[in-house]
């Protein structure tokens, strides 16, 4: 896995994790990074700095905040918030299905009463929204755990 610092077009900046480099610019490419904050998936990768100053026989990495979690800790936490948002927003909205883009147009434009909900919608329709000044927000929704 490979840790980047990935930066929306609006400016926020988050960490992504990635088999390579390969699969960050093929999600990238097919609109399939979200930014948590604001949802866009118009992103870029931030710079990357080279890990300097190997490891000696048996010696663990120095951790330059004590605070910081290893990466694992760190996966797991997220991927918690993901699946507890993921169940509120279940909870709290109504299912659309493949009918996403046109149930939000109808919520926009005032012909269905305002309500929150969820779906699916293509990386062009979801671009097609956005164009259209229809605010939604991607969810990257977690795989379901293996019983």
């Amino acid at each position: 896995m490979i840790v980047f610092d990935v930066t929306c077009s609006k400016g926020h900046t988050f960490e992504g994790w990635f088999k390579d480099d390969e699969t960050f610019r093929k999600q990238a490419a097919l609109g399939e990074i979200a930014c948590p904050v604001c949802g866009e998936s118009r992103v870029r990768k931030g710079p990357v700095a080279p890990r300097l100053g190997g490891l000696s026989k048996g010696r663990e990495p120095s951790r330059s905040n004590a605070a910081s979690a290893p990466p694992d800790k760190k996966l797991n936490e997220y991927v918690a918030a993901v699946r507890q948002l993921k169940k509120y927003v279940q909870e709290n909205s109504d299912y659309v299905g493949e009918k996403f883009p046109e149930e939000a147009r109808k919520i926009h434009y005032g012909e269905s009463e305002p309500r929150s909900i969820y779906g699916e919608a293509s990386s062009e329709e979801a671009s097609e929204l956005r164009d259209e000044g229809i605010e939604y927000r991607r969810i990257p929704w977690p795989a379901k755990p293996d019983a």
